[in-house]
């Protein structure tokens, strides 16, 4: 069992570029759409978070059912889900204005224990910054490395809800002791400020940089590393394509029976780029769908 903790949400997608292109309603969140995409894919999967009982966190929850993922773990609340108001730029880039006050997810609370026969838990995005969630999310995050559980960290930047830059920087540092496996963008990497041999140095087995559609990069504790390129698709946006990678990147490793530390050291260099090569596939059918739609196993000869 791979349980995702984290926020889910309502994404608002706009049908063309600019501003004031017209919306519809997607489900969506970080962590939300990692846990959707490893049903996709296959893998016992279990959503770990708290959702508003209103019509929006009614149909989140849905689409997780419809996927095959556990939600027993998911705390419920009267609060209003969150909104995430996208704007894409002419090359299908997005850019988020948040409505988080006030919202259901912000009011999660760390469970006494996983579920049973958890193997890893994978964080991130809005859910490690917005408190008092974030400080449940991370009591979570620590509690399972603790146990000697995986855990995957992406932390998906959004700086438009960081108040204070150095101190999450500070406190993203803080994690890593904690971090089995480290994914980001190469632009969440750029505004963390260190290096991924930094990173790497503080605790992780393995750092997974993306690069878009220049493809990803994996930086090991051995010193080693290896990049395979992106795979060629006509973007329609790239809503969810970090998220993909994640499961992609998880649903891989747990069918290698690699998630742990010494599984990923194990991986050597053909088995970390297929490993890339396979997340790079999946995020790319992802980005040629409107929305965060993550790939199903089929889809991918699965």
């Amino acid at each position: 069992m791979i349980v995702v903790a984290g926020e889910a949400l309502i994404d608002l997608v706009p049908r063309e570029a600019g501003a004031l292109a017209a919306l519809d309603p997607r489900r969506g969140g970080g962590p939300y759409n990692t846990a959707l995409a490893l049903g996709r894919l296959g893998s016992p999967a279990a959503f770990c978070s708290r959702v508003s009982r209103d019509p929006f966190g009614e149909a989140l929850l849905d689409g997780l059912r419809e996927a095959g993922v556990d939600v027993a773990s998911v705390q419920r609340g009267v609060e209003p889900t969150t909104l995430a108001a996208a704007t894409l730029d002419a090359g299908g880039s997005a850019r988020y204005s948040f409505y988080v006050e006030g919202t259901a997810d912000r009011l999660f609370t760390a469970p006494d224990r996983l579920p049973e026969g958890t193997r890893a838990v994978s964080f991130g995005t809005c859910s490690l910054v917005l408190e008092p969630g974030a400080s449940a999310y991370e009591e979570l995050m620590r509690r399972a490395a603790a146990q000697g559980v995986f855990t995957a960290l992406d932390p998906n930047i959004r700086a438009g809800l960081i108040a204070d830059p150095d101190a999450y920087r500070a406190r993203f540092k803080s994690w890593l002791p904690s971090v089995t496996l480290l994914k980001l963008s190469e632009e969440d990497a750029q505004w963390l400020g260190d290096t991924p041999r930094e990173w790497l140095a503080a605790g992780p087995s393995a750092v997974v940089v993306t690069r878009g559609g220049d493809g990803l990069t994996v930086l090991t504790r051995d010193g080693s590393e290896y990049a395979v390129p992106g795979e060629r698709v006509d973007v329609v946006d790239t809503i969810g394509a970090g998220d993909t990678v994640n499961a992609a990147l998880l649903h891989g490793l747990s069918a290698r029976g690699a998630l742990s530390a010494d599984g990923l050291a194990g991986l050597g260099a053909d088995g970390w780029r297929e490993l890339l090569t396979f997340a790079a596939r999946a995020a790319a059918v992802t980005c040629s769908r409107a929305g965060a739609e993550p790939p199903y196993a089929h889809e991918l000869g699965l």
